[in-house]
């Protein structure tokens, strides 16, 4: 038995439910240095996290640019889905092509086309790119274009066929990524394509060839491939059906089924569907806030779980529904069902300061997901207005009355995608305002950095062993007070504290 195990069922029995502001850690002894504590993790059970923090899926937090980061830093980003499956789809091919070590479908060019007309479509499509492989009208790869052979081109009318080069080395497709990094400094080229039998099946790049095999992409999240790892926010029924079809063609590492509330027939039935037509790709489902539901889910085939039913900042499901568990307490009652059938868990929302993801993750949790804390950074879509002179960007929960009114999926997600009227919309979020926060990278390392010092505090090198030590105590109102700053007559701004 785990030490927060009885404190969580002299809780149980007193009928209360608690939350992050309601619990600190006790510390215990510490025999290593802070720098030994590593955040391995997994957000589902096969996709891993080199470190345990995934942003959500909100029109306001994660695309393209936010998910580039997050696996960059060794997290997650899950794509929206308040986009056409198209365009969702587009955005993960984008993340999954940023690196480029192995790209089993690359964009190609062929031999009739024109500089100009390449030129255009990179442009259209914003790729920061200029190599191609050039394939004539039979799919033959007939040779390769780079930016040399674009900037050495006085007549963009030309075509390809006329710029490319055509001594092309290649490589079977079992070539390792060590073989081809070899391969490459031999024969002195950028691109290697993978060619079988006279088939062409893709290419390696050698920026991220090299950038793996030297070493400096160690805290990424990658595949096996070595492209950047994402996911994607799915519906239920042909929402489901259609996303998972563009999804797959992108070679997305893991889907969320993304409802208010996950324990329902349609739910499930989703899960079912994508773990017999999809089993290579994992399946993430939620929200839910209770033991049942998570076995439920598990059950079903869900390979991770999204806790958290209303902590959001934005949300306002508690308010309106009368519903859900306060999220300490939704944490360790979900991770007692998950945990004994191997399934990891998300908890998702609520989490205001670097300190709640130590509590979020000693509770049981295998990751967090943020929103709030990631909006208004320089890698967030969202509107930056100015309020007296101070920089702020627009935020939103995904069940605020504009996203209900701006996206099908956002009425999906809280079941009222059959009104007939924007009047008879009932809102389960609330729209506003954050702070220009800069780069996700600094904000990033600030919460990192008060998740490893907290760790520190407990005695845990690892997540896991976090999970097994951490024992809480209840605290009070005061104590509450007690831990913020006090008795001050003017704060000072701090990068990973606000009042």
């Amino acid at each position: 038995m785990n030490p927060k195990d009885s404190f969580f069922a002299k809780v149980s029995v007193q009928g209360k439910a608690l939350t992050y502001g309601d619990v600190r850690l006790k510390t215990g002894h510490t025999d290593f240095n802070l720098d030994e504590i590593h955040f391995k993790s997994r957000f589902s059970r096969n996709v891993p996290l080199m470190m345990p923090i995934v942003s959500s899926p909100m029109d306001t937090v994660t695309e393209t640019k936010m998910a580039i980061a997050m696996a960059k830093l060794g997290g997650l980003g899950i794509i929206h889905r308040a986009l056409s499956s198209k365009d969702q789809a587009s955005m993960v091919g984008k993340v999954k092509h940023h690196l480029n070590a192995k790209i089993d479908f690359p964009i190609c060019v062929k031999n009739t086309d024109t500089a100009q007309s390449v030129m255009n479509m990179r442009q259209e499509k914003g790729f920061g790119f200029y190599s191609f492989p050039v394939l004539d009208s039979s799919g033959r790869l007939v040779g390769i274009v780079t930016k040399n052979d674009f900037d050495f081109c006085s007549d963009l009318n030309r075509p390809i066929s006329a710029i490319m080069s055509t001594g092309v080395v290649s490589a079977p497709s079992k070539t390792t990524i060590q073989e081809a990094y070899d391969t490459m400094i031999m024969s002195n080229k950028k691109i290697l394509p993978i060619v079988d039998q006279g088939v062409f099946k893709g290419i390696y790049t050698f920026a991220d060839v090299k950038r793996i095999i030297t070493g400096n992409s160690a805290g990424y999240n990658i595949d096996e491939s070595g492209n950047l790892r994402v996911g994607a926010a799915i519906g239920v029924g042909q929402d489901a059906v259609l996303r998972m079809e563009q999804l797959s063609e992108r070679k997305i590492d893991v889907v969320v089924v993304d409802t208010a509330h996950g324990d329902s027939k349609a739910v499930i039935d989703t899960i079912i569907y994508c773990k017999h037509n999809y089993p290579d790709i994992d399946v993430v489902a939620g929200n839910i806030s209770e033991a049942e539901s998570a076995k439920r889910l598990i059950s079903a085939g869900a390979d991770g779980l999204r806790i958290g039913q209303g902590p959001g900042s934005i949300c306002t499901t508690r308010i309106i529904a009368g519903i859900g568990c306060p999220q300490v307490t939704a944490v360790y009652n979900c991770s007692k069902a998950a945990h004994d059938a191997g399934i990891p868990i998300c908890a998702d929302g609520g989490i205001q300061y670097s300190g709640d993801v130590t509590i979020a993750l000693g509770a049981g949790a295998d990751n967090v997901m943020l929103g709030n804390m990631l909006a208004g950074t320089d890698e967030a879509p969202g509107e930056t207005v100015m309020v007296k002179g101070v920089r702020y960007r627009k935020y939103r929960g995904m069940g605020s009355l504009s996203a209900m009114k701006d996206n099908k999926s956002s009425r999906e997600r809280y079941n009222q995608n059959g009104k007939d009227s924007y009047s008879k919309l009932v809102p389960e979020g609330v729209e506003g305002l954050v702070p220009d926060r800069g780069s996700v990278c600094e904000v990033m390392y600030q919460i990192t950095e008060g998740l490893r010092s907290g760790m520190g505090y407990v005695g845990a090198k690892d997540i896991k062993t976090l999970q097994t030590k951490a024992d809480f105590y209840e605290i009070s109102g005061a104590g509450l007070t007690e831990s913020h700053p006090h008795h001050l007559v003017f704060v000072e701004g701090s990068p990973n504290y606000k009042s």
